[in-house]
């Protein structure tokens, strides 16, 4: 194990991912714990297949096996690591010491890639089944197909030949396929890769890490927004009774989570950088350039998903919107927003488009000045009501600068929406987590 520092010391440095951040769930999946756990499972799994087609492995080496699987000794762990600089052996003999009956027969036939890349791949199903009931429409769509395509490495040997199991089970090619999709089973995959090197293909780690920078998009443009509206004061996230907004300014209320969605969705979206280069880099059957760079990559790219996930739920359920603040900017902008009824309303009173629209551009354009130059009213309005060109329709003048016609069919198209994709997409995931409909939005 490479050296470190003690990493629940105020003395040493700890990601703010897992300190700061994500939730306790999705720490726990990309924890030590987990992955060790899950190592001596599948060498557990490997063992009840390998003596269901016939090796000569014992109940009692399986239920040691068994009995042990939480026992893990991670300082003797440790120093296994320190001294065969390898850390699939080093838990090899580690998990020997608890089974001295099993150890003869711990990793038979297996690779390193075995408990590896199979163990990452059961780590980002279940990752992504954490997320999806946070996650956003056209998001979760997306994660789901990601998810639902994950195929386990299952039992391929060194080098993805399944020669070690072929010699093992004495040339028997039906038992080392069937030792294949018994492993498989037990882990909870429907299908395995028909072939593979060494490793699963580095590819999926580009699908995986690709829908979470997506994710992080979504994720930021609604952020954005959010920030931008609160700085017009037409909404703010929420804001706690003792928050300080700022060290400096008392009166301050910054969209915080706002804020640091945006920030870390930055940070997710750059995170397919690494996988991308990984993949076009591995040579032949594989490179161990590959295995630092994953160690990071991958827990990373989902611990900071989940954290947005969850602020982004968070600032949902508590927004706050002023209408008061919306229906004065509407008034201030609604000349502007109406030129196009208005120019609509001319065309059908027997107008030429062409003609009205460069009348309104230039009224606009002297309305403009007023607001901007000298900080007057926005009065294209009645600049219009003088103008005898627009005379046909003064008398339309306020029917056309109300509000609710600009809106057009959009509540229709939110109860469609809400209808026939929102509500059947969140149906499998109500039982996991309540998740408004409005965060899908």
């Amino acid at each position: 194990m490479a050296a470190g520092g003690d990493h629940g010391s105020p003395d040493s440095y700890r990601s703010p991912l897992a300190s700061r951040y994500a939730s306790p769930e999705m720490c726990f999946v990309f924890s030590d714990r987990y992955k060790f756990r899950t190592w001596r499972q599948l060498w557990l799994w490997l063992a009840e297949a390998e003596q269901t087609l016939g090796l000569p492995i014992t109940d009692e080496q399986i239920q040691e096996m068994k009995s042990n699987l939480e026992n893990i000794d991670f300082k003797m762990a440790a120093e296994e690591e320190k001294r065969l600089r390898h850390d699939v052996m080093a838990h090899v003999h580690t998990f020997g010491h608890c089974c001295p009956k099993a150890a003869g027969i711990i990793h038979l036939g297996a690779t390193s890639c075995y408990v590896g890349d199979n163990t990452d791949l059961i780590i980002l199903r279940n990752a992504l089944d954490l997320l999806l009931p946070k996650d956003l429409c056209m998001d979760l769509q997306n994660l789901k197909r990601v998810r639902d395509d994950l195929r386990f490495r299952g039992v391929k040997g060194t080098t993805g030949t399944q020669a070690s199991f072929l010699q093992l089970f004495e040339g028997d090619d039906h038992k080392v396929e069937q030792l294949d999709k018994m492993v498989t089973e037990k882990a909870g995959f429907k299908r395995a890769f028909i072939i593979t090197g060494q490793t699963y293909t580095r590819k999926v780690d580009i699908e995986v890490l690709s829908v979470l920078a997506s994710l992080g998009a979504s994720v930021h443009k609604i952020c954005t927004d959010i920030r931008l509206l609160a700085n017009l004061k037409e909404m703010e996230e929420p804001f706690e009774k003792q928050q300080i907004g700022s060290s400096a300014m008392p009166y301050k209320r910054n969209p915080m989570r706002s804020e640091r969605c945006c920030s870390l969705a930055r940070h997710l979206m750059t995170l397919v950088m690494d996988p991308l280069q990984t993949a076009s880099v591995q040579w032949f059957e594989r490179t161990l350039d590959d295995s630092a760079n994953r160690r990071i990559c991958l827990a990373e790219a989902f611990l900071t998903a989940d954290t947005i996930l969850n602020t982004l739920q968070n600032i949902s359920e508590g927004l706050v919107v002023y209408p008061k603040v919306i229906e004065r900017r509407i008034r201030q902008e609604l000349p502007f927003m109406a030129t196009e009824n208005i120019i609509m309303a001319m065309v059908k009173a027997g107008g030429s488009r062409q003609d009205c629209h460069e009348k309104i551009r230039v009224l606009s354009q002297q309305a403009a000045s007023v607001v901007k130059q000298e900080g007057g009213d926005n009065d294209l309005i009645e600049r219009i009501q003088v103008d005898a060109y627009f005379s046909p329709i003064h008398s339309q003048l306020d029917h056309l600068l109300d509000p609710s016609s600009f809106t057009g069919r959009a509540s229709q198209q939110v109860q469609r929406f809400l209808e026939e994709e929102v509500y059947p997409l969140l149906k499998p995931y109500e039982s996991v987590m309540k998740v408004k409909a409005e965060l899908c939005l």
